[in-house]
């Protein structure tokens, strides 16, 4: 019989880079089933594990800590090797004191950075898409595959801080001028700027943001930064 999840391996020479892989070790690595995030930027647990965090050794270890539910993943036990890490997600692990947030940085889509435990129950997430359901309510869809009822007033690319794992919005960050952003991929990928105009879409042009990073500007499509708050984070990213 056919599978219908598509194959579990990748070979290592196909890997994004921030995986942290040895592609001269063995021929083929496990890969990430469809879930949260996009393939392409998010890492799979057993990855995470031995390449990323280094606290196993071997796949057979990753195996072991994953299938005895030894991995929370924003707050909920993960049992798949093949699970999907992206960004704002917040990992934690049975009888290790640090809890981790992935988050883009020097120009690596992803990479894990230590919070508080105070933070564990937080995460900021986008809001990729916002429809009207049955009797005229709102759902809203964000970038990490989850979705919330809400009559809360957001748009498309806008943040939310929620609460996880119960996905309650606690506050709304519009994307707005002089907000802070995280930009989360390309070659800018973990710098954080200050919007300073906004341009509206055309037919041939993405909506843009023009945004101030230290000493240079740059100006970008809006769903490549994430409002992160008005005057500093809300949460840790650094």
């Amino acid at each position: 019989m056919v599978s219908i999840s598509g194959s579990k391996k990748l070979k290592r020479q196909m890997a994004p880079q921030f995986w942290g892989i040895n592609r001269k070790n063995k021929r083929f690595v496990v890969t990430v089933k469809p879930g949260p995030h996009k393939k392409e930027a998010s890492i799979p647990t057993a990855v995470f594990l031995r390449d990323t965090l280094k606290i196993v050794s071997t796949l057979r270890e990753a195996k072991t800590a994953i299938y005895s539910g030894r991995v929370k993943i924003d707050g909920i036990v993960r049992k798949s090797l093949h699970h999907a890490i992206g960004l704002m997600d917040v990992v934690e692990l049975q009888d290790v004191p640090d809890i981790y947030r992935l988050v883009p940085t020097g120009g690596k889509i992803l990479k894990p950075v230590i919070i508080n435990d105070s933070e564990k129950g937080k995460k900021i997430v986008r809001v990729k898409s916002k429809t009207t359901i049955k009797n005229g309510k709102t759902q809203i869809g964000f970038h990490d595959g989850r979705s919330v009822i809400s009559d809360i007033q957001v748009d498309v690319n806008d943040s939310c801080l929620i609460q996880i794992p119960e996905v309650k919005i606690l506050e709304v960050l519009k994307l707005e001028k002089n907000v802070h952003v995280l930009v989360t991929r390309g070659v800018n990928a973990g710098e954080i700027g200050q919007i300073e105009a906004i341009e509206e879409g055309t037919f041939i042009l993405p909506k843009r943001v023009l945004l101030a990073l230290e000493e240079r500007k740059i100006e970008i499509p809006s769903d490549v930064v994430m409002v992160i708050g008005k005057e500093e984070p809300v949460i840790k990213i650094k």
